[in-house]
């Protein structure tokens, strides 16, 4: 059998729509909870750290290389809501004691994670894997596989303890968001380095939830969309045509399926383009022939 199409025909957004904005139709969804992102110092992070404040978020943790960058993502933060607390702490996600340590600082200043981003992200240049430096393949598998393990290994314990909180009351929590690429289901000469690191995404998010499904954690991998970032300038000038959506696309469709609205999908790759009532109203196909996942057909 052979596979028709990787890419559902969803109505594709470009910018932030009613049903994601953190503002409107997701207004007050993160009310109560405390929401850690990595990789915040710029782009899709910082906006994301941004929405979840517009969203209620009673506190937002950011981690990220750069102090000065960290600083100014937590005056935006809390320019879109006074109200939410923010604090960060500088770490590579590529090492493990300091994601560990910063989980602990978060929990230690707010008590709790009841969302954990993992935002950190790395594209070097395109190269044919015969023409490739190791040090620099390998450098994608380090930030984007490795730092996404790191966030998830530490964070999973506050997770577990969120889910069954939000449980206790009617409610969603225990989230775990990993930043995929809509390039894990390409093969494009040069790009071995970041598509298969991100393949590899999709599948450690289905293994966090056949590991910790009991545990009530919701993990998703997902595509945030074409955007302009430093990173996405990285790829080939060819490429660019297609960097045409805004970073705060993605901090709303992170918003979205950290309210709870589309726990029956976890476990999968999403694309924060497609449209989420139309994912809504294919939730029983999905499921039935279990979408969104990575297999091989034969």
């Amino acid at each position: 059998m052979t596979i028709q199409t990787q890419f559902p025909d969803f109505s594709e957004h470009h910018a932030p729509y009613d049903s994601i904005d953190p503002a409107a139709g997701l207004k007050d969804s993160a009310r109560g909870k405390v929401v850690l992102v990595a990789g915040a110092s710029r782009g899709i992070g910082q906006a994301t750290a941004v929405a979840f404040a517009k969203a209620g978020a009673k506190a937002v943790f950011l981690l990220a290389r750069s102090e000065a960058a960290l600083e100014e993502t937590q005056a935006l933060v809390t320019e879109a809501n006074p109200e939410t607390e923010c604090a960060y702490a500088v770490c590579d996600v590529t090492q493990a004691g300091e994601v560990s340590a910063a989980v602990d600082a978060c929990k230690a200043r707010f008590g709790a994670i009841d969302v954990a981003d993992a935002n950190a992200g790395y594209l070097g240049p395109w190269v044919k894997i015969g023409e490739s430096d190791p040090e620099g393949w390998w450098r994608n598998w380090e930030v984007n596989m490795r730092g996404a393990y790191h966030v998830a290994r530490y964070c999973l314990a506050p997770l577990a303890e969120s889910a069954a909180r939000w449980a206790s009351e009617g409610k969603s929590g225990g989230h775990l968001i990993l930043l995929s690429s809509i390039g894990a289901q390409f093969v494009m000469p040069g790009a071995s380095d970041y598509q298969t690191a991100k393949h590899a995404i999709n599948r450690l998010c289905e293994f966090v939830q056949n590991d910790h499904e009991a545990d009530g954690i919701k993990c998703f991998a997902i595509h945030p969309g074409g955007v302009a970032t430093e990173l996405g300038h990285n790829m080939p000038e060819g490429m660019h045509q297609y960097l045409v959506d805004a970073p705060e696309l993605a901090a709303g469709f992170v918003v979205w399926l950290s309210s709870g609205q589309a726990d029956w999908a976890r476990g999968r790759y999403l694309s924060a383009t497609w449209d989420v009532g139309e994912i809504e109203a294919r939730k029983e196909d999905i499921l039935e022939n279990d979408l969104f996942v990575n297999r091989m057909r034969a």
